[in-house]
């Protein structure tokens, strides 16, 4: 009789913690609002930027930025809603369907735009630029990279050095594809997103220090020499002749912004003119008295930072630093190790996205072409950010009760149990014969 009651009790507290989970305590709504918020910001900055720049197409800039809100709002509400079970056969499909959007932009593009951007990393059909391959890429790339960490370490009992760099190994391959196609590409700026999410995702699989350490080493060498070999001509001749020379003169601008003014570090040194002129407060409301070019995409940061000044510009930084915090939270609450490494891949993806737009406006890096998080102009970053954010959501709205995993994580153990008996068998039979 005590045992009855002992188990009704628990199915009592299990269907209560179920009950828990209902539609609205399994949306994650500090991470929404600053998303919503930054959304707003964007869509003043740009209003500002175009009605400067492109005063009688100022509305359509607007209304277009708007209805790519909309759309990747409802996708990211649909991939909210997105089982586990789904995102994870899909995954295969998804990475080979980026893969072959990413070709497109080899065939398919716009002369005149990559004559002043140097890459051909935009889709363009007659004259009419459609999207960029790539920053959806960044998702199905995130996706492909935590299916396989997962899948590698499920297989495994023991884990030794030589795993690792299996793992690695792995990981690289499906890299190789979208290293190939950036250096046709000529796009060094957004590969550099993929190697960061990389490094981000071996780093929390659980890879030895013995592997990270010394690659962590020499990165910064690397770094560092080229730094060293921008600064000098004879290096910089020889940079050009691995990167393209549209790319070095990114470096000579970023270290001398104001000498060639005239030429190719025009972008950088307004960047910097009109961020510094906003001061501590900003100039005020719809003021972009400096001419910055591309401010609407890659410069929408100096907008903010001439209207609103220093404190503007915290307001923003704040709120990226409330949503990724929210989004670390997050993934360390969550039972499941898919979503886990997809969380972990989308929060580097937008502290490097973050760290390299107002970098390079303030002049702390070099400018690259990558696009503030829901800030920028722009369908395709903003709908695949809003795509990662619906992943994020997904994590804890689809969470199953921890008493289910539990069960779920003792049925595998004794799975595992019983295939080593079985081996045991095996192995003692084969010794007798």
């Amino acid at each position: 009789m005590p045992e009855a009651i002992n188990n009704k009790a628990k199915n009592k507290a299990k269907n209560k913690q179920v009950r828990r989970f209902t539609f609205d305590s399994r949306i994650d709504y500090a991470v929404i609002l600053p998303v919503l918020l930054l959304i707003v910001i964007g869509l003043y900055a740009l209003w500002v930027a175009v009605s400067h720049d492109y005063p009688n197409q100022a509305m359509t800039f607007v209304l277009q930025q708007g209805s790519w809100v909309i759309i990747g709002l409802v996708i990211a509400f649909l991939v909210m809603h997105l089982d586990a079970k789904w995102l994870w056969q899909l995954t295969p499909a998804f990475y080979f369907i980026g893969l072959a959007l990413l070709v497109l932009p080899l065939f398919l593009f716009d002369p005149n735009l990559v004559a002043s951007t140097g890459a051909k990393n935009w889709v363009s059909i007659g004259g009419h630029t459609l999207f960029q391959p790539s920053e959806f890429m960044k998702i199905t790339y995130i996706l492909m990279l935590s299916r396989w960490i997962v899948s590698f370490q499920d297989k495994l009992e023991t884990r030794e050095l030589k795993d690792d760099f299996r793992l690695i190994g792995r990981l690289f391959l499906a890299t190789l594809p979208v290293a190939v196609l950036s250096v046709f590409q000529h796009d060094f700026g957004t590969f550099l997103v993929f190697v960061v999410i990389l490094a981000g995702l071996i780093l929390v699989s659980g890879v030895s220090w013995k592997i990270i350490l010394p690659a962590v080493l020499a990165v910064v060498l690397i770094i560092v020499a080229v730094v060293l070999l921008v600064m000098n001509p004879t290096g910089q001749k020889f940079l050009g002749e691995v990167f393209s020379q549209y790319q070095v003169n990114r470096f000579v601008a970023w270290l001398h912004p104001f000498e060639y003014t005239e030429t190719f570090s025009a972008q950088q040194a307004a960047a910097l003119t009109s961020v510094g002129i906003g001061g501590l407060f900003g100039k005020g409301l719809g003021m972009a008295n400096v001419h910055v070019p591309v401010r609407e995409s890659d410069m929408i940061f100096t907008v903010i930072g001439e209207d609103f000044g220093f404190i503007g510009g915290v307001v923003v930084i704040v709120l990226y630093f409330i949503l990724i915090a929210r989004m670390i939270r997050a993934t360390f609450q969550s039972n499941n190790p898919f979503y886990t490494y997809i969380s972990t891949g989308f929060i580097m993806l937008l502290l490097f996205h973050v760290f390299e737009n107002i970098g390079a406006a303030i002049g702390v890096v070099p400018l690259t072409g990558i696009p503030l998080p829901f800030i920028s102009q722009g369908g395709s970053a903003l709908m695949a950010d809003l795509i990662g954010v619906g992943l994020v959501l997904s994590m804890k709205y689809n969470q199953l009760p921890d008493w289910f995993n539990a069960r779920d994580q003792a049925r595998r153990n004794l799975e595992i149990k019983k295939n080593k008996r079985r081996r045991a068998k095996a192995s003692q039979m084969a010794s007798k014969s």
